[in-house]
This record gives C-alpha cells, sequence and structure tokens, in this order.
C-alpha cells in the first residue's frame, strides 16, 4: 500500500484536493443568485441573458458596463446562460470548477518548480479552503476572480516552460495567457512584478555561482543577467500600463471611483496601511467575515496606523535581512504586498474599506512562507514530519469548518445581507441592500424599517430617502413618498431616479402637467435612461399624446430591447394611432419576451381576427393565441372568450363562434358588465346569421 501511495502520490494529492474544495463547497449548488451586483453580471443584464449571440459577443468586447472592461468574464457569463439560462446551480457549478481547477493548478506549478511535494500540496490546499476565498467562489458576479486567477498561474506556467527552454514560442504563448486574464480582470497588472519575484525564487535566475546547482539546465537558468530578466517584463508591463489606463478610463466614467474630496488621501493612505494587517489577522484568525466592510473613516487611532506602518516596516526589513538564507520569505512577503496594490484602497474603487475577495490571489505569498517557514522552524525536533503533519491537518480542517459555515450564508440574499449587519457596524450599504430585498419581496413595512435606520444614521444619504418613498408609494401613500422624493431632490438637484419617481407618485394623482415635467427634468440628467422614457410615454399616452409617446417608447428600447411591458405599451399607442403592422410586431415582441402574458396575447388575436385588412388578419394565428389565453384564465374570461369567438368567426368556424360567444355572455352578465354584453349579443347575432348562411 505504501508503495502504491509514493508511486502516485501526486495523483492521490489531487483527488484529495478535489474531493476537500468539493466537499467545502457543494451546498453552493443550492443557493440562488444575491441582490448585489448578480443582477448586472446574470439575471436582469439582457446581452448575459441572451447567450451566445453575435450580438452578446459584440457587446462582451464593447461594453464598460459595471464600471468594468473584462470582456472574458462577460464571455463567461453568457456561456453560462446559454448552457444553463438563469438557474443559479450552473453558475455557481462554473464558479467552483473554476476554483478546483485553480487549486489543481498552483499545486502543479509549485511542485514543477520546486520540487517540494508537500509544502506545494499544502499551499494548494490552503488557497482552496481559507474562508476568505468563499467570496470569490460563492458570489456569480465576483466570477472575474476564478476566472482571471485560473489564466494566472497558466501565465505562471507557461513562464516556467520559457524560462527551461528559451524558446520563444512560449514567451509569445506567456505574453498571450496574461493578456487574456487582463481581459478577465485588469488586478493582474501586477503579475510582471511575480514573475520577477519567481526569477529570484524558485527559478534562481540571478547571476550566482552556487555550486549546489546540479544540472546544465539549473546552470543556464541561474546565469541571467538582471537587466535581460527585466527586458523581457517589458511588454508584460506595457500591457499591464494599458490595462491600468482603460480600467480607470471606464471606472471613472462609470462613477465607481470616489473623487479625492470624498475621501482625502491620508484616510485612504491610513486604511491601505491598517488593511495590510487585518488581512493578515483574518487570514490568522478568519472570524467576522462580512461581504463588504464599510468605511470606518473616523475611527481609525493615529497610534494604530503608525503602529501598522512600523509593524509592515519592521517586517520588510527583516524579509530583507534574512533574504539570502530564507529566499521564500522574500518572494512570499513581497507577492503579498504587491498584488494587493490595486486594491487596497490607494486609488478608491467603491466604498468598502477591504474585501475578502481582494485576498483570492495574494493570500498565496503568505501561505508560501508558511508552506516552507514553519517547516524550518521546526528543523531538528525527533518526530517533526508528525508534528507538522498535525499541524497542517490542523490547520486545514479548522479552515475547512469555518468556510463550510460561510458557504451557507450565500444561501439567499436575506442570509447574506443579516450575517453581514451581524457581524459589521453602520453598514449602511448592506442594511439598503436588505430592505431592497425585501421591498422585492413585497415586505414593504419589514423594508421601511431599514430604510429609516439609514437615514437616522446618514439624514442625506439619497438612496435610502429614494427606497424609502418607493416602498411608501407601493403602500399606496403617495403623499409621504413624495416627500421623500422631494428631500433627495433637495439634498441632489440631479438625481434622475428620484425625479422620475416623483413623476410616478405626481402621475398616480392624476397630476400629469406635474409629473411630465420631472419625467423631462430625469431625462435631461440621464437621457437614455429607460425607466424615464417609459413613463414619460405612459404621462403622454394618458393624455392622447401618442405620437409624442411612441417616440419615448422607442428611445425606452433602445435603452431596454427585451423590456415586455415597454413593446406592449408601444403596440398600444401604434394601434390608437391604426398602425396595425407596428402593433402586431410589437405585441409579438412582448410576447416574445414573456411568452404567457395575457394582455399582449389578447390584443393580438383581436387584431388578428377582426382587422378588416386582409394582409393584416391571421385566423389560425388569432384562433392559436386566443386558445392560450383562454386555457390559462380556465375559460372565466369574459373579454377572452369574446376575442376566441371572433377568432372563429374569422376562420369561418361559425358554430364554435356562437358557443364560445354565448359563454363570453353569460360571464359578462354575470359579472354585470351591461357594455361588454350588449357588444357581445350584437356579435352573436351576426355569427349567428352567418352559421345559417353557410348551412343554406
Amino acid at each position: 500500500m505504501n508503495r502504491i501511495f509514493s508511486t502516485y502520490r501526486t495523483y492521490f494529492i489531487c483527488l484529495a484536493l478535489v474531493l476537500a474544495t468539493f466537499a467545502v463547497f457543494h451546498r453552493l449548488l443550492n443557493s440562488k443568485f444575491v441582490d448585489y451586483d448578480d443582477a448586472l453580471y446574470a439575471f436582469s443584464n439582457q446581452y448575459v441573458k441572451a447567450g451566445l449571440t453575435v450580438e452578446s459577443i459584440k457587446w462582451a468586447f464593447t461594453a464598460k458596463f459595471a464600471a468594468n472592461w473584462h470582456p472574458l468574464t462577460w464571455l463567461s457569463h453568457i456561456l453560462d446562460c446559454q448552457l444553463f439560462g438563469l438557474n443559479p446551480a450552473g453558475h455557481h457549478f462554473t464558479s467552483l470548477l473554476l476554483h478546483i481547477a485553480n487549486t489543481l493548478l498552483l499545486f502543479w506549478v509549485l511542485k514543477d518548480i520546486t520540487g517540494a511535494l508537500w509544502q506545494s500540496a499544502f499551499v494548494a490546499a490552503a488557497f482552496a479552503l481559507h474562508p476568505l476565498h468563499v467570496e470569490s467562489v460563492a458570489w456569480v458576479a465576483e466570477r472575474k476572480d476564478v476566472l482571471s486567477t485560473m489564466f494566472w498561474l497558466l501565465t505562471m506556467a507557461a513562464y516556467v516552460r520559457y524560462v527551461r527552454q528559451r524558446s520563444i514560442a512560449w514567451y509569445i504563448g506567456t505574453l498571450l495567457l496574461f493578456a487574456l486574464g487582463l481581459m478577465a480582470k485588469p488586478m493582474l497588472v501586477t503579475l510582471p512584478f511575480v514573475l520577477l519575484l519567481l526569477d529570484y525564487w524558485p527559478l534562481n535566475r540571478r547571476k550566482t555561482q552556487d555550486t549546489r546547482l546540479k544540472t546544465i539546465v539549473e546552470c543556464r537558468m541561474s546565469n541571467v543577467d538582471l537587466r535581460i530578466m527585466f527586458l523581457e517584463k517589458t511588454p508584460f508591463f506595457a500591457l499591464s500600463a494599458i490595462s491600468s489606463a482603460i480600467t480607470f478610463f471606464v471606472q471613472r466614467k462609470g462613477g465607481a471611483m470616489l473623487d479625492i474630496e470624498a475621501l482625502p488621501l491620508d484616510i485612504r493612505s491610513a486604511n491601505a496601511a491598517v488593511s495590510y494587517l487585518k488581512y493578515i489577522g483574518k487570514m490568522i484568525w478568519p472570524t467576522r467575515l462580512a461581504v463588504f466592510y464599510p468605511y470606518e473613516r473616523n475611527e481609525l487611532p493615529v497610534w494604530q496606523v503608525v503602529a501598522a506602518i512600523l509593524l509592515l516596516a519592521l517586517v520588510t526589513i527583516l524579509v530583507i535581512r534574512f533574504a539570502e538564507r530564507h529566499r521564500y520569505l522574500p518572494m512570499g512577503w513581497f507577492w503579498y504586498l504587491g498584488t494587493l496594490v490595486p486594491v487596497i484602497g490607494l486609488v478608491q474603487v467603491g466604498s468598502q474599506s477591504m474585501a475578502d475577495r481582494y485576498t483570492y490571489i495574494p493570500f498565496t505569498g503568505l501561505f508560501i512562507i508558511a508552506a516552507w517557514g514553519v517547516p524550518e522552524l521546526f528543523a531538528g525536533l525527533r518526530h517533526k514530519k508528525i508534528l507538522l503533519g498535525v499541524l497542517a491537518g490542523a490547520a486545514l480542517i479548522t479552515c475547512s469548518a469555518v468556510s463550510y459555515i460561510q458557504v451557507g450564508y450565500w444561501r439567499n440574499s436575506i442570509t447574506l445581507f443579516e450575517h453581514t449587519l451581524a457581524v459589521t457596524k453602520n453598514n449602511n450599504m448592506i442594511l439598503n441592500n436588505l430592505a431592497n430585498t425585501l421591498a422585492a419581496q413585497g415586505k414593504y413595512e419589514e423594508a421601511m424599517v431599514h430604510f429609516e435606520q439609514i437615514i437616522r444614521n446618514d439624514k442625506n444619504n439619497v438612496g435610502a430617502h429614494n427606497n424609502l418613498g418607493n416602498a411608501l408609494s407601493s403602500l399606496g401613500r403617495s403623499d409621504e413618498a413624495i416627500s421623500q422624493y422631494l428631500e433627495v431632490i433637495r439634498i441632489n438637484p440631479y438625481h434622475a431616479n428620484a425625479h422620475s419617481n416623483l413623476g410616478i407618485a405626481l402621475a398616480s394623482q392624476g397630476k400629469l402637467d406635474e409629473a411630465i415635467t420631472h419625467y423631462r427634468k430625469a431625462l435631461e440628467i440621464e437621457p437614455d435612461s429607460a425607466e424615464a422614457n417609459y413613463n414619460l410615454g405612459m404621462a403622454l399616452s394618458s393624455q392622447g399624446r401618442f405620437d409624442e409617446a411612441i417616440v419615448c417608447y422607442r428611445r425606452a428600447l433602445q435603452a431596454e430591447p427585451d423590456d415586455a411591458k415597454i413593446h406592449y405599451n408601444l403596440a398600444k399607442a401604434y394601434q390608437t394611432q391604426g398602425d396595425a403592422d407596428e402593433a402586431v410586431n410589437h405585441y409579438r415582441q412582448a410576447l416574445r419576451f414573456k411568452p404567457d402574458w395575457l394582455p399582449p396575447m389578447k390584443d393580438i388575436a383581436w387584431i388578428l381576427a377582426t382587422h378588416p385588412d386582409p394582409k393584416v388578419r391571421d385566423a389560425g394565428e388569432a384562433i392559436r393565441l386566443a386558445e392560450r389565453a383562454a386555457e390559462l384564465t380556465n375559460h372565466q374570461d369574459a373579454t377572452i372568450l369574446f376575442t376566441l369567438a371572433a377568432a372563429y368567426a374569422a376562420d369561418d368556424q361559425f358554430n364554435a363562434a356562437v358557443i364560445i360567444g354565448q359563454d363570453a355572455l353569460k360571464l359578462a352578465a354575470d359579472a354585470g358588465d351591461k357594455p361588454l354584453a350588449d357588444r357581445i349579443r350584437k356579435q352573436l347575432e351576426l355569427y349567428d346569421k352567418q352559421s345559417k348562411s353557410k348551412k343554406f
């Protein structure tokens, strides 16, 4: 048995890594999407939902959506929708599969370049099972983490092949993989720096007279001039610079970056220094993990910042001091420090002070220090292997248990947000997300409690005022809703959504002119807003201004081409204007995106059954649609049965039209709808005459 294990131990380790990772994360396959960016990346993104189409692929490479340019990440989400639709299990499965692949790649690459089986296995296991890595795997919107890391590790593997073979093909392959990684997530801009660290250890490429080198290949690898090593990385650093410039432009334009005035550089720098140590603390003791850590602008004492800077400096000095004897130390330490630079907050993207997902790559450096450093600490002890095995096993089992629990919090939005609120304080961002989730479930009273709590924490929080207004509006309390929208506009006169929502509230009170004024104001601020254009179209339609309404609906469709309700109301406007062709076209589009929606199904069936132009009429389609509508309403809707009768009549099935028409008449009469009953009665007389005429 020992002999078999010795022969195949690498495969056994790989199998163990796969099984352990799946055991910890398998519950994700029963998790839902969460109401925190998953809508942008999956279930509400029209291009992603469309699956693999020419249009969606083009969009992936040209979009600056969600304040990012990462076409490969978009393509991965698009492919998920192509394969799994909007079933979250499939999307989670892809992320888990990528995480397992990353774990195996990390093990293989480290083992390949160091020859250290067990240290490499420990690093890979720690990477796979650490609780701070749960967020990157469990959050569908963070697909970019696991996908870009796969390209990071493939780039490292290709680079090692290039170093060993000095092949231009491998060099170009390495550069290509790096470029693909940047197209998945720009955090890979630090990878050229890490390749230089690999040159130092474990590849040992600097000039040396080390007699311990045993092979010609090792000697050739170890006698590379520093200038050549830097020159090799020039194209990589150039790609990093290009990616950084694109990212800066896109995130600035998308509003993801906070201005210096909103968050001064001294506060950012202080938070960065403290965060470096906080991440290490959470690596060692992973508790109170949250999906969002609010910025503690006024809660970082000077002594804490100074202590953090001094401690980081001291560790760096000691690492450099012992670099020659323990070369993994500077490699691991500077890997950690360097790879966190893009997300440490010196250039602030978003309003978080730190994030678990930011450790997905950086922690590898610290894991390397632990894997190679701890055995050296126990050098010379009896039963060293047993002791190291026990310590490593205890650490990994503990990580697995905590990660298993952490995965459970990602079951759905409510459990995730409630847990985050339990382990953080003054977390207005997550309070708002929780309240919005409750409101989406129709729990408006519960949602309002949270919105009001946010306002107590921050009276000028426009998002909370606006969302509180939405909840009040949904409860029919339009006067209170209007006061909340007016407060938003007082704080920020250029809040387009508040103007649009205020218009809706005013329209509900019949104040259409005032509503139109606010819709137009919203469109002055955001001309491409689908919501404001749609709402303005509705208001204009209510005033009989259908030509203007049609223009608004068409503008709304430019932003939301798969919105069924916009197509439906545009069709109604065209129908009122007598343009049957356009009306039918947009009714069909509405049913394309919402197949069993009764209003467009009934309206298009009526047009197809009764229109005087034979080029428009289509009795067969009218019957099909009307029969489906009747089926969906259990033959208990008088207007739908009336439409079905008209469809049968259009197909010269007058007996069937009379029978269905009589059922419609009875339902209308029972409901006390005299005008509808009179219409049906007149049509029945016509159908009856046509039936008798046909028999004669």
